[in-house]
């Protein structure tokens, strides 16, 4: 009975399919078996229309058209009457993608290389996709080095017609580079050309590097870049032959050969400059980076190239093109090069226009423009303004674009877009510090006072070291050239002891006023005028304070009003003001004590803290900081409460803060007339952070030097670099939301018997 059932089904099926094949004109259309797809979009597909003749051909055309769409898995075409039905079967929608297994792969990466390929929630599942999806996860697996990956889909039919795809990751271990083999290479051996690669093989800091796994887009950058080192030591016809990669049958090791063909060296025989020279060649020859006689170069050749654009830039000319043409010599191994200089067009800025600035007002930025609108664009210009505002300190990134004007071909519009960090705080609550212990403080500071660029800050802190009342306001731009002005006032009360110094207290009422005057773009002239009265007390137990102090409180007494000058000079060229990554800042500054008032005194001091990149995210700083103060006058030497420390964060890290150097009678740290500080650190960014925490975190590994000296008054007080302190370690600083944190683990490596050691040692809220 069944198949006599099924029999009747068939004849039935086929005599439909054959009556809706037949010609007719087709009255209405209908559409049957939809579930997520419109009608609407079933009838924009169809090549026919009611009222127009329907045949086997019309039959194919419609067939193949909802097939192509990838909507559906099955169409029927069949006939009542002269009504067309058009009976299909959808395809699932994708409901729920979900990735397990995955660790060195975030699910956000994997699930956008899936939707690149056509596969992700919403869209139709084509159980065809499946392969290549399975393909494609190995390929960005195998961009890791996880060449034994292994991938498992499950697709589970649920309601309304929707899927939910499970895909299964067994990662395995990333192969490692076992060897890399270089062959051909005569005039330079594999240990030197490997330098200069990125892939190596593993090493104590390939857990960081990840140099020891194997990706195809690394090795096209060395084999690049061992070209260039060619290249650049004069082998002109260098060649790659051919390069081999294979990986064992576990797929753990992996090993790579190279075919290199060197070549002959080739010098530079003739140098010319050719074009249309807008600048006189006797400005444009000196900015030569290679010259007759030497090797040839590709990178002194591209870095003439850019310095000439550079030049030419810097006269209006910033699309400027100066090509380097080789004309090369076989027979005689020589190389003939002209850089033909090809200026355009002088170009000139129609407008400067800023975004981005939601509360720093439009005129502090443009105070900072070096390229004014309607003149002449000059590259560096443009660049310096960028860097100026990179400076303030007020902006997380600033960055600049030089489209041209539509309708011309001489102007352009600078447009620089920036995006603002908080440049103030308020606080009030607890802290706690090494050095200073529990703090309460409340203040309120801000860098950029409503948008102008003023610095306002009031402040109250509290702790076992000191209490300070402070109100300080400062103006970069009191006038439109520059000149800066500024004033303090300030009551503070310090308990050296707790300080880790001598045994006494004082007490400062002091008020200030400053200026400073730019004498060029780098170089600022600085001066300061300030009162102090300070009332000092020994301790309360005269048997502990040292007799220095009571020696000094017998002739000078308790009481001293200071009336006190000083002059300064800082040349700074840093390229931001946080977390700098090359440039310096130099100060010299020179103070004295009035004769008018208790006591006379001067003090020098000279600070420089220097960047320079060494490599893509790796930075070298060094940073010196020397003192020298002495008395004159009636005042025969500098007063113990105005000595120069050492120990500490931002000194020699890894003693305790203010410790090292001269002591008093009681064994107490009491500083010293003459200061030397040095610091060489090598920054880098901390691994397996998102772009954003790079910007704010970082850490580096250092060697400090340093230690203070006391008077000159006898020989054997004199400065002796034997009596230097020096110590290593590691550090991290973080721009944290709540202030500039700095932490330090260091081992001080030629510690003495009185010395204080404190290997872990933290700051927070001090300047890097």
């Amino acid at each position: 009975m069944k198949f006599f059932n099924c029999l009747v089904l068939l004849a039935f099926l086929w005599v439909g399919v054959a009556r809706a094949n037949e010609p007719f004109v087709v009255e209405d259309i209908q559409v049957q078996g939809l579930q997520r797809v419109t009608a609407g979009t079933v009838f924009n597909y169809l090549p026919i229309k009611p009222g127009e003749r329907f045949d086997r051909r019309v039959a194919a055309q419609i067939i193949r058209q909802l097939y192509k769409t990838g909507l559906f898995k099955d169409v029927k075409l069949l006939r009542e009457g002269n009504v067309l039905i058009v009976d299909v079967v959808e395809r699932p929608a994708i409901a729920a993608i979900k990735i397990v297994g995955n660790k060195d792969i975030k699910t956000d990466d994997l699930l956008k290389a899936l939707k690149s390929i056509g596969l992700s929630e919403g869209n139709v599942f084509n159980r065809k996709l499946l392969e290549k999806v399975e393909n494609e996860l190995r390929r960005q697996y195998y961009s890791h080095g996880k060449y034994g990956v292994e991938i498992k889909t499950e697709v589970t039919p649920i309601t309304h017609n929707r899927v939910a795809v499970l895909i299964k990751i067994t990662e395995g271990k990333a192969a490692k580079i076992k060897q890399i083999n270089i062959v051909g290479n005569r005039a330079f051996s594999d240990k030197e050309l490997l330098k200069v690669f990125e892939l190596g093989t593993t090493g104590w800091l390939s857990f960081y590097t990840k140099n020891d796994q194997y990706a195809k887009q690394k090795l096209a950058a060395d084999l690049e870049r061992l070209r260039s080192f060619y290249m650049d030591q004069g082998y002109v016809k260098f060649d790659v032959k051919s390069t081999q990669v294979s990986i064992t049958p576990d797929k753990k090791d992996i090993y790579i050969t190279i075919n290199v063909d060197e070549g002959d060296v080739y010098t530079v025989e003739e140098v010319k400059l050719t074009g249309k020279l807008i600048v006189p060649p006797d400005e444009l020859i000196p900015l030569f980076k290679i010259g007759p006689g030497e090797k040839f170069s590709r990178k002194r050749a591209a870095d003439t190239s850019e310095a000439i654009s550079e030049r030419l830039g810097d006269e209006g000319f910033i699309f400027a093109n100066v090509n380097m043409v080789p004309e090369i010599n076989d027979d005689t191994k020589t190389v003939k090069l002209t850089f033909f200089v090809d200026p355009g067009r002088r170009v000139y800025v129609r407008r400067i226009h800023i975004k981005g600035n939601s509360r720093t007002q439009d005129e502090v930025i443009r105070r900072e423009m070096r390229q004014m609108e309607a003149a002449v664009a000059a590259t560096s210009k443009i660049q310096r303004s960028k860097t100026r505002l990179e400076r303030l300190g007020y902006f997380k990134t600033v960055n600049v674009e030089t489209p041209t004007v539509a309708g011309t071909l001489d102007q352009i519009d600078v447009n620089y877009s920036v995006e603002e960090r908080p440049s103030g705080n308020l606080t009030a609550g607890l802290g706690f510090s090494q050095v200073q212990g529990l703090i309460f403080n409340a203040s309120v500071t801000q860098d950029n006072f409503l948008g102008t660029g003023k610095r306002v800050s009031f402040n109250f802190n509290n702790s076992r070291v000191s209490t300070i009342y402070r109100v300080a306001y400062f103006n970069p731009y009191f006038t439109l050239d520059g000149i800066s002005a500024g004033f303090d006032v300030s009551y503070r009360k310090t308990n050296a002891r707790q300080a880790n110094v001598a045994r006494y207290t004082t007490d400062t009422l002091a008020a200030g006023i400053s200026s400073g005057i730019p004498l060029s773009e780098y170089d600022r002239f600085q001066m300061n005028l300030d009162f102090e009265r300070t009332k000092l007390k020994a301790s309360d137990n005269a048997d502990r304070t040292s007799k220095e102090i009571l020696d000094f409180i017998d002739k000078n007494g308790e009481i001293y009003n200071i009336l006190s000058m000083s002059f300064g000079w800082v040349h700074d060229n840093l390229n931001r003001a946080v977390f700098p990554t090359h440039g310096g800042r130099q100060t010299l500054t020179a103070s004295a004590a009035a004769p008018i008032g208790d006591l006379s005194f001067y003090k020098l001091r000279y600070k420089l803290q220097h960047y320079v990149p060494l490599a893509k995210d790796l930075v070298f700083a060094l940073k010196w900081d020397i003192g020298y103060g002495d008395g004159y006058g009636s005042t025969n030497k500098l007063p113990f409460f105005e000595h120069f420390f050492a120990g500490g964060v931002q000194s020699v890290r890894g003693f305790r803060q203010n410790t090292l150097g001269p002591r008093d009678s009681r064994n107490n740290p009491f500083g010293g007339s003459t200061k030397f500080v040095a610091s060489a650190e090598l920054f880098f960014p901390v691994p397996f952070l998102d772009e954003e925490l790079q910007s704010s975190f970082r850490m580096g590994v250092f060697f400090d030097a340093g230690n203070v000296f006391a008077d000159f008054g006898a020989h054997q007080d004199k400065p002796n670099l034997r009596d230097l302190r020096y110590s290593a370690g590691i550090s991290a600083q973080w721009l944290s939301p709540f202030g500039p944190l700095s932490v330090s683990l260091a081992q001080p490596l030629n510690a003495k018997g009185k010395d204080k050691v404190q290997k872990f040692q933290f700051s927070f809220g001090s300047g890097f």
